[in-house]
């Protein structure tokens, strides 16, 4: 069990979340199901999301698990059918999958500071820079083909991407990762618009700095102590501290309410401690 920051019920909606074998996707998709939500938690993990789907059926809540690859259309397609058949049509999707790669991260942060054998912005592998391009894009941009058609046959949905701060001004060494998600929150300016007309309103989140498996070695070292990158982004975060997870849950559930945020489509919403708010001085 988790505690909720928001009581907003959810009985009877049927919510899919893709990504939901990782930290922030399987809370998400926790705090739905203990809202009344049925859940369907969609990972490439196949044995993170049965585990959580078991968790949560054991303390009285729906959810079921499925292996899913997001850039494999036809499996989102299959996985769509199998939620259809144990939940229902889709009321809410919730874009989570995406990540970063290091085949697309730089080792220095600025190139006048390039050194011998280190992995500068000139050696980036191009097959790694297209597999975060296309597992954070056509990751929220196929599985919206495939579950938004309930939506538009319902004439009414919400559809959540999880952009970043790094779509608002990029970070240094991951500039495949800072383009990906800048483009994540034009997909969903864009689909805001698309589907307007449909009774679906498409939102995003832009997560601040959370410390995660995902980026654990660019903040600290091997002995856990921090490395200079983090006491940077600590300087510039007006809070002095990491985002939680936890603390995304609110922001999360409001939006994918159609009642407390029915005229609200098309936002990117910052949870970031106010690092977007400060100018450094």
């Amino acid at each position: 069990m988790i505690q909720l920051p928001i009581n907003i019920d959810y009985t009877g909606k049927v919510v899919v979340v893709t990504g939901a074998g990782g930290l922030i996707c399987g809370a998400m998709a926790r705090a739905f199901a203990q809202s009344g939500a049925k859940v369907a938690a969609l990972d490439l993990n196949e044995d993170a999301v049965k585990k959580l789907a078991d968790e949560l059926k054991s303390e009285g809540f729906i959810c079921e698990g499925y292996k899913a690859n997001v850039l494999d259309k036809a499996v989102l397609e299959e996985v769509h059918q199998a939620v259809i058949a144990d939940l229902g049509e889709c009321d809410i999707l919730v874009n989570g999958a995406g990540g970063n790669n290091p085949r697309a991260t730089t080792d220095n942060e600025y190139q006048h500071e390039a050194f011998e054998g280190c992995k500068s912005f000139f050696d980036l592998a191009p097959d790694g820079i297209d597999f975060v391009f296309k597992l954070n894009f056509q990751g929220a941009l196929l599985p919206t083909q495939v579950f938004a058609k309930d939506m538009v046959a319902k004439k009414k949905g919400c559809i959540l991407n999880i952009s970043s701060m790094n779509s608002y001004t990029p970070l240094t060494k991951i500039p495949a990762y800072s383009a990906a998600k800048a483009a994540i929150s034009n997909f969903t300016q864009w689909l805001a618009t698309h589907f307007a007309g449909t009774g679906i309103r498409c939102n995003a989140i832009a997560p601040g700095f959370l410390v995660s498996a995902q980026n654990y070695s660019l903040l600290f070292n091997e002995d856990g102590t921090p490395k200079p990158r983090s006491a940077k982004i600590l300087a510039g975060t007006p809070m002095g501290r990491f985002v939680d997870a936890s603390e995304l849950l609110g922001g999360t559930l409001f939006l994918c309410d159609d009642k407390s945020a029915s005229a609200i489509s098309g936002i990117v919403l910052p949870i970031d401690c106010g690092f977007s708010a400060y100018s450094g001085v």
